[in-house]
This record gives C-alpha cells, structure tokens and sequence, in this order.
C-alpha cells in the first residue's frame, strides 16, 4: 500500500506541477492566480488520485516500463484531465474558449511528459544496476578469452525477447556479438543494441571478422521454431558451427507446435518412397475389421513402437476391448491416454506385467478370456541382446512360449507373433531367440492340423522399421541435428526397410487372411518389401533430404559391425518354401517345422541353462534350435510317439 501511497504521490505531484506551468505561460496573471488556489489544487489532484487509482495504473511496475504501459500513462491522464478541467471551469464559472482548449491540451501534454519521465528514469536506474552485457559487445575492445560471445540466429522480434532476457539476468555468462537474421533481404540494421551482422548462410564469414577484431564467437543461439529457420537450415547451421568450433543452443518456441501447424512453409515429413526406394504398402480395412470387430483383443508390448500402432489401428476396428500388456507403466500410461483421447468410447484395460511372469500372465488371460492375442513384446536390440543371451531368452523365447500356453490353456482363437528378418539364418542371439520363438508357435499351430477348433498360431516376419524406437532413422536424424557425422557399421551393409504402419498393417491383414480363409498351417507371412537398402544409401538420401550435400556438409564414419550383426539380411531360410499368397505384397514361408515334443524338451533345458546363469549353454542350445529346420533332419509329425523318440535320440543337449 506504502508503493501505492508513494508512485500516487509523485503522478499527482506531475499533474500539479504541469498545471502551474500552463497556468504561467497561458493566462493572465490574474487568472493564473485562480488557477493556483489550493481549491483548483484539490480538484486536479483528488480527480487524477480517484482515476490513476480505478484504472489500475498502480498495477503495473515501473521497473518495466514499456509501450503498453505509456499507451495506459496516456488514456488515464486524458480521463483525469478531462474531469478536473470541466470540474475547474465550473467552479471558476469560466466558459471554455480557444485559450482554455490550448491549456487544457498543454497541461495533458505536460502531465503525460513527466509521468512517462518519472518511470523512464526509474527503469533506466534499475537497467543501470545490470551489467552493460549488449553494450558491451557491441565495443570494438578485444574482450577477456574466458569470456563468452554469442551470435543470435533468427528473426529480429526472436533476438529481440533474446535481448530482453539477457538484459534481465543478473550476472550473464556470455555477451551477444550481433544478430544473424533468416534472410539478407531484410533491411534491419539493428535490433536493439544489436547490430545485424547478415543472415544465418553467412556464419562463417561473420566468425571471421568478428574473430579479426578479436571478440571470435565461442556460441551460436539458434531459434529452433521451424518456422523462420527450418530444419534444413538448422541442420546446416549446426555442421557450420562445428566445423567452426562453435557450441550450438537452440531455443524452441513453446508455440511453436501450434504454429508448425498453421505455418505454410511448415517441414513436411521425409518422404518414404524416397527414402526406401518403393511405394508405402496399404492394407484392406474391410477384412480387419470382420476379424476384430465385437473381439476381445490383447496385445502385448503394447507401449512399444510396433506394439503401440498396433494397438491405435485395432481400436479403429471397433473390438469389444482391448487389453493393453507391458512391463513399462509409463509406457503404459502413454498409450493407454492416447487411445481413450482418440476413442472415449473403448472399452480399455491396461495390464502392467512381464511375459516372463507365466503366474501373472494367466492371470491376465483368465480375467479377460481375449479372442486375438498379437504378441509384440520383445528384446529387439541387436548388441544388447548379444550380450545379454539370458535375458533374451527370458523374453524372446521363454516369454513367447508362455504367452503361446496361455493362448491354449484359455482357449484363445489366435495368437499373431512378431518377428523379424534376423530371425532367418541367425549369426546373433536376437535373431536366433526369435527363430526359436517362430519355431514353438509354428509347433502348436501344426498340432491343430486335424483339429478346426484348435487356435492359430501364425507369425508375421518383416525388416527393419523406420522410425521405431533404437532403429537407424532417428539416429541419423539426431545424428544430423546435432552436426555429427552419420555412423554407418560397414559400406556394404544393407537392410529391409519397412514403415511402422506398413508393419502394423501387414500384422493385422496376415493375421485376419488366415483367420477369415482358413489357410495352411505352420505359414509364416512375409512383406514384400522390395530390394534390401543399403545404409550408406539411405545415409546419403537423408542428408539430401536435409538439403545438404553427402560427404560435403556430412561425412560418413564407418565404425565395423556389432556384434551378432550380418552385413546381409534374408527373409526365408534355404529350408522354407516361398507361396505366393492371395494377399497383393504378401508372400507366405512353409518350412518343415519341429514336432512340439521336441521343441519343448530342448526349452526345458535351456530354461534351466537360463535360471543357472550358464550364458554359453544357454547360446548353444538356442543356435541350435534356430538352425535346425535348415539342417536337414526330417520328422514325421503323423506319429507323435515316433518323433518323441526321435527327439529323444536326436536331442542335442
């Protein structure tokens, strides 16, 4: 209340000393003398205290004076003038002329000069107590080498709150040098303090003078909206600053994702046919649809890349619920409040559980009893998995198989597995822990060969997906932003390529084909993904796609193979049979599968390798359950106890 008191004080003490100018220039002296009466006193200051109080002119501080507050300064002083002129005319029974306008109009003038005086001098105080941080960079005095200098990169009214704030911290660790704008053409000389110095394609050359004159930027601040710099140009931006040495921060704008929406020139997303090689695959709805419509439907690893679009497409079709499984609750969280923003009216049930813990597992499937289970969840990392064999084992393969018992135990009409290219001819524990999981669901779907009744279980192989989580296309993108080199392992390493929702829909269409057509057992369905993509290709279409130039703005480190990693990627073993399916893009892989016997004995005894922790009993088996298909033993699945004993007598471990 005192601050009040005090700001009121000196405005009406403004409004005072204003009127007794006026009064002495204008009038007479004897109407002066009435002007300074302490009556016309109390009307000047009792009308502008009343008004300057209501409009709430006190609201604001002086100590950031700016334009908004000046335009206030200026409405509120003409009400206040306006009332005690009108009031004094009365009072003195004066009818207003040309000289009471003109007085009337140099009073206001006045009261506005010194009241917009008395809070310029206030911020002027409170700007001098900080550091001289843009004045000083814009001397032409060599600075201290441990002392900060920084280029700002973006649109003079982006600079300009940059300044602002610079302004406003007590003690900045860096000194602004000058602005460098989008555009040349724009005329700007200055931004505040700061002079404009070009745009932002000419860093390098702006690095050089400013390094001649002895204050060499050290940072370059970036306006990082994708509106006035697009991505292209700050992933230029950020190769010229490291190739100068430079540190690059970014500034996002927190409206930027509103405005990257309205934007014209807004970045459009990479174009897949570009970048792959061949069109996107699209899938039939109508066919989905008679499959998961009105079905209890569960998908696990829902959280996941694969496992989260999955489940964004299945909730399109309507399903009776959809059960949500994965040992991540905030992945879990995730999905689980995108789906109910996007379909209120789904029924949907979240479940935080590991495919490893068989106890929850039936737990979940004997509170839900699903119809469709499509099993996602997986250990996918290459390296990881490599050296960590155990635990996936524990995931890819035990995991699977507990998930495949519930799917029988709870009478489950189909269960949909996920794998993967590695899966084919395995070098690397990932790709044979998901071979071996093929293998066991392939075992259960032939046990149903005399029995319609009998649940599906059908595998859907596919590549490598762009833009899932750990996959290459993020990192190259992260890779380029950052003003890093692209890694590539080998130069001629090359890869499938599919997109996540090529890989969702070849799930779901599979899956509803063979559940709709009845078709042959043991199929493993695979998309025809065209010619495998060389990495170094899709390095270089990615920069391209950036606007820069390969090996120029971009080098290429080749840093060798990982481990368990294969220059060369396959999509049948030598033992599958290729079938052209009925399903455009689809191809379907018949291989002579393992009597489930079998393949359960070797799982006991690799679970058993497992729990022990003996990691090279437990790779060995793995491998060779994965090459078995390929290797050549034949076994009679008509006779059950036949191949039990041929098991037993060809049982490896």
């Amino acid at each position: 209340m005192l601050r009040r008191v005090v700001l009121g004080g000196v405005d009406c003490f403004a409004v005072l000393t204003s009127l007794y100018i006026t009064a002495s220039l204008i009038f007479a002296p004897s109407l002066a003398e009435q002007f300074f009466s302490s009556s016309v006193a109390a009307i000047f200051v009792g009308s502008a205290a009343l008004v300057f109080y209501i409009s709430g002119l006190y609201n604001r501080s002086w100590r950031f004076f700016g334009f908004g507050h000046a335009m206030m300064v200026v409405l509120v002083s003409l009400i206040a003038n306006a009332i005690a002129w009108s009031a004094t005319l009365t009072m003195l029974a004066k009818s207003p002329g040309i000289g009471f306008f003109a007085a009337a109009l140099t009073h206001w003038l006045l009261t506005i000069a010194l009241m917009m005086g008395a809070r310029s001098l206030r911020r002027s105080v409170q700007e001098g107590l900080k550091p001289k941080t843009v004045a000083k960079a814009l001397s032409t005095k060599p600075l201290d080498e441990n002392q900060g200098i920084a280029l700002l990169v973006g649109s003079p009214q982006w600079a300009l709150s940059v300044l602002d704030l610079i302004k406003a911290e007590d003690s900045p660790n860096f000194e602004v040098a000058g602005v460098l704008l989008p555009s040349i053409s724009d005329p700007i000389d200055r931004v505040g303090k700061a002079k404009v110095l070009g745009s932002h394609d000419m860093l390098v050359e702006v690095v050089e003078s400013l390094a001649l004159q002895g204050r060499r930027p050290t940072i370059v601040i970036a306006s990082d909206d994708g509106i006035h710099l697009s991505q292209r140009e700050i992933a230029r931006l950020s190769h010229r600053a490291k190739e100068l040495g430079l540190e690059l921060s970014r500034i996002r704008d927190c409206w930027s994702e509103i405005l990257l929406k309205t934007h014209p020139n807004r970045p459009q997303e990479l174009d897949v046919k570009s970048l792959l090689g061949r069109n996107e695959y699209k899938t039939n709805d109508k066919l989905i649809a008679g499959q998961v419509e009105g079905n209890c439907v569960l998908t696990t690893g829902a959280g996941g890349t694969i496992g989260g679009e999955l489940c964004r497409q299945i909730a399109s079709f309507k399903p009776s619920r959809l059960v949500l499984v994965d040992h991540s609750e905030f992945n879990l969280y995730e999905i689980e409040m995108t789906l109910r923003e996007r379909f209120p009216d789904l029924d949907i049930r979240s479940e935080v559980c590991n495919i490893r813990d068989a106890r929850k597992v039936r737990r979940v499937f004997a509170e839900h009893r699903p119809a469709i289970v499509y099993h996602a969840a997986a250990l996918k990392h290459v390296p990881i998995v490599e050296s960590n064999p155990c635990e996936g084992v524990l995931t890819n393969v035990l995991g699977t198989k507990t998930i495949a018992d519930a799917v029988c135990e709870f009478e489950a009409r189909a269960m949909v597995q996920v794998s993967t290219d590695k899966a084919v001819n395995p070098v690397g524990m990932m790709g044979a822990t998901k071979r071996v999981g093929e293998l066991y669901s392939q075992a259960l779907d032939m046990c149903g060969v005399d029995d319609p009744n009998a649940p599906r279980f059908m595998t859907v192989r596919f590549g490598n997906v762009l833009g899932s989580s750990g996959s290459i296309l993020p990192l190259f993108q992260r890779q380029l932003e950052q003003g890093k080199p692209l890694t590539v392992t080998h130069p001629d390493i090359e890869r499938f390529f599919m997109t996540v929702r090529e890989a969702v829909q070849l799930i779901l269409q599979s899956s509803s084909f063979a559940l709709e057509k009845d078709t042959e057992r043991g199929t493993i369905f695979v998309l025809d993904m065209g010619n495998p993509v060389r990495i170094i290709d899709l390095a270089y279409r990615l920069i391209s796609a950036y606007g820069l130039e390969p090996e120029v703005d971009v080098p290429i480190e080749i840093v060798g193979l990982r481990p368990g990693e294969k220059l060369f990627e396959e999509l049948f073993d030598n033992c599958e049979e290729q079938v052209d399916s009925r399903l455009e893009g689809i191809i379907e892989a018949r291989s002579q599968p393992i009597p489930l016997p079998f393949i359960k004995k070797s799982l006991e005894r690799l679970e058993m390798a497992v729990r022990e922790g003996d990691r090279e009993e437990a790779k060995r088996i793995t491998h060779h359950l994965a090459r078995l298909p390929s290797s050549g033993v034949k076994f009679d699945l008509r006779m059950p106890k036949r191949s039990s004993r041929v098991a037993r007598s060809l049982d490896p471990v």
